[in-house]
């Protein structure tokens, strides 16, 4: 019987004479075939520039990534996709954010909520921006089981804080934000609301509208579609009072020698040519994630969670971070081996074909907080099965050996 595994070429390789055990998507996820033959279609039969031409190939590019646009905002429940500007990563999308819409909403004395396990993309802009405006960077403290501690984050809120921004899925501790409770709160004082949805979109059903975010980031290849593609959604007061970070080509109305004026939303933020294969297969991505079904995927996710936290917590001398219930646990396991360092994990790990990330995963302030200098991270998807979590835990177990 085929399975969705079938989809994924790369899945069928050996690493080190034993099969592919792919345990890193927090980085980035393995893409599906119709993923890579929809990019390959369009520099086959459509490969032409968008928006500005009127011959045919132009016209049939145009309609694809507008298209995309549109299936990526059905997916998120946007109410349009003018609500969707493509940028190249969630990291741009949140720089976007810092540079476009945050100076014109702080002034000194102002506050910028943001929580402890933050990643780097979610911290260091907002830096940069309170330098700038003499504005005042807070943390929301974290559980024990490190989740947002929602007493910490009401007790932080102010009439001074002007932006919150946390990740809906933190990329180290698995744990999620309750995002629409922790939107209503930060509205009651006038806050705009930016979410980190890097770990969370194609992984569970989101609806945008029903949090009310004002701000949503995710990237393309965390979610089985190509690199170099990212999204920001926006709700369309708050993205009409952006401003354009680039400028150039496609963006513009009307340029004169001495002024410009720009196209509406979305397109007044897409400067120059975008990256057109980048969207359609994203739009091929979305297509596929919708086929296998989200719900169906978050139920085989929350399985594969289950039974790792339960193998991992019979070894010895090992330390797993985050939440221990599996319904609050999502995608990514981080760990330790008691007396190893990370990098010695991950690498016998590699020698039987299981491959995971170590290091401090772009959260060094949440490894502080956690009183350790890295980790060792694995990420389970649908794609992944039991065999895979079977190679997973056996070598873990050889490494303690070697190493213990």
């Amino acid at each position: 019987m085929k399975t969705v595994r079938d989809d994924f070429t790369i899945l069928k390789r050996q690493v080190n004479s034993h099969p592919l055990t792919y345990l890193d998507g927090a980085a980035t996820s393995q893409k599906p075939v119709q993923v890579l033959d929809r990019i390959r279609a369009y520099y086959d039969r459509e490969n032409a520039n968008v928006h500005r031409g009127v011959y045919t190939l132009s016209q049939e590019a145009t309609i694809s990534y507008e298209g995309a646009r549109a299936k990526v905002a059905a997916m998120i429940g946007a109410t349009a996709a003018k609500n969707i500007v493509f940028t190249r990563s969630t990291t741009e999308s949140l720089n976007w954010l810092a540079q476009g819409y945050g100076p014109n909403q702080l002034e000194a004395g102002d506050e910028i909520l943001l929580t402890q396990l933050e990643h780097h993309s979610n911290i260091v802009p907002w830096q940069v921006l309170a330098k700038a405006t003499g504005a005042q960077l807070q943390y929301v403290s974290l559980t024990a089981d490190g989740e947002i501690d929602l007493a910490d984050f009401k007790n932080k809120l102010s009439k001074q804080t002007k932006i919150v921004s946390f990740a809906h899925v933190s990329n180290v501790l698995g744990s999620l934000a309750p995002v629409k409770e922790m939107t209503a709160l930060a509205h009651e004082v006038g806050a705009t609301v930016i979410v980190d949805g890097a770990q969370a979109v194609g992984h569970f059903p989101i609806d945008v509208s029903d949090l009310d975010v004002d701000f949503y980031a995710f990237s393309g290849h965390k979610m089985l579609g190509p690199t170099g593609i990212g999204v920001l959604y926006g709700k369309a007061d708050f993205l009409e009072a952006m401003t354009p970070v680039q400028y150039g080509g496609e963006m513009i109305e009307r340029v004169t020698l001495e002024e410009s004026t720009f196209q509406e939303v979305p397109w007044r933020f897409e400067a120059g040519t975008p990256n057109i294969a980048g969207a359609i297969g994203l739009g091929a991505a979305v297509d596929y994630l919708n086929e296998v079904g989200l719900t169906a995927i978050a139920d085989k996710e929350e399985e594969l969670m289950a039974g790792a936290l339960s193998a991992l917590a019979e070894i010895p001398d090992l330390t797993v971070y985050g939440p221990k219930d599996a319904k609050n646990h999502h995608g990514v396991l981080s760990f330790n081996l008691a007396g190893v360092h990370p990098h010695d994990v991950a690498t016998v790990l590699d020698m039987a074909g299981v491959e995971v990330r170590a290091g401090h995963h772009c959260a060094q302030p949440l490894m502080d907080y956690l009183g350790i200098q890295s980790a060792v991270r694995a990420t389970f998807a649908f794609y992944n099965n039991q065999e895979d979590l079977d190679r997973f835990v056996l070598a873990l177990r050889q490494a303690r050996e070697y190493f213990v």
